[in-house]
């Protein structure tokens, strides 16, 4: 693999309630690196590379959902892996972070641990590449403007701009993100979950795929978000109804909302 972002930052919604929202975004000179390596949820984000051992990560997710801090987590799982010397794992929760480079990783290898983020990388044609993704999110960090999905492709084409993976006879890249929340959002975005399979211009191609998922997010918002509450505010009516006994219980069950496609 080559390297990777995990984030995690604290806001308020606009109900004025405080929020986590967790980020990891990775890229490749191979195909589907969405499929093996990003893995996040309401309570961290985690990646798995180098050698890759894709229970890692969805393990150390299931870890952080059930209540362990991302630390431990991840050490445990390493501790019970055979092959640790050829990983890299690196991950972040809601209170720490932690970053691992196994000895037997393929130089460059390393890993930067920040302020609520961590940056890893092997393969790669230096050491500045993981600073560039770190120095990059870290100056785009507080622009409220941008969502952090867009952020994570910031960060990314920093270190890709950098030299990324040195692996240069290797056509076939890949890239992907995946944004989760403590937030209950009504209507989830498109662009917080997103892959490149198979390209030459992995970066580029995410751009534009966060790009065009966005403007089609937004163009749903607009055309749909009326009916959507309309039916959020009926299936609300029929619980109420149920509850005072006015209707049998079989058939005010909760509505399939469907989402627009």
């Amino acid at each position: 693999m080559t390297f990777s972002i995990c984030v995690r930052e604290e806001y308020e919604d606009d109900d004025g309630d405080d929020q986590t929202r967790f980020g990891v975004a990775v890229t490749t000179r191979l195909p589907a690196v969405g499929t093996l390596c990003p893995f996040a949820s309401e309570n961290g984000a985690v990646a798995t590379q180098s050698l890759v051992n894709v229970e890692l990560g969805r393990k150390g997710v299931e870890y952080l959902d059930d209540g362990l801090a991302v630390e431990d987590a991840l050490q445990a799982l390493l501790n019970a892996d055979e092959g640790a010397p050829q990983r890299q794992l690196h991950g972040v929760d809601s209170e720490g972070t932690f970053a691992f480079s196994g000895e037997e990783c393929k130089g460059w290898y390393g890993h930067v641990e920040g302020d609520g983020y961590t940056v890893a990388g092997n393969l790669l044609t230096g050491e500045s590449v993981v600073e560039e993704t770190a120095s990059a999110y870290e100056e785009n960090r507080d622009d409220s403007d941008a969502p952090l999905a867009e952020r994570l492709v910031d960060a990314l084409s920093a270190g890709h701009a950098e030299g990324g993976d040195k692996r240069e006879d290797l056509r076939v890249q890949s890239a992907a993100l995946l944004v989760e929340t403590t937030e209950d959002r009504e209507m989830e975005p498109y662009y917080d979950d997103l892959r490149v399979d198979a390209t030459e211009t992995p970066i580029a191609d995410l751009r534009e795929t966060y790009e065009l998922a966005k403007e089609g997010f937004e163009a749903a918002v607009e055309r749909y978000e009326e009916a959507y509450e309309d039916d959020e505010l009926e299936a609300s009516d029929d619980q109420t109804e149920a509850s005072d006994g006015e209707t049998d219980p079989e058939e005010s069950a909760d509505p399939t909302v469907e989402s627009p496609e």
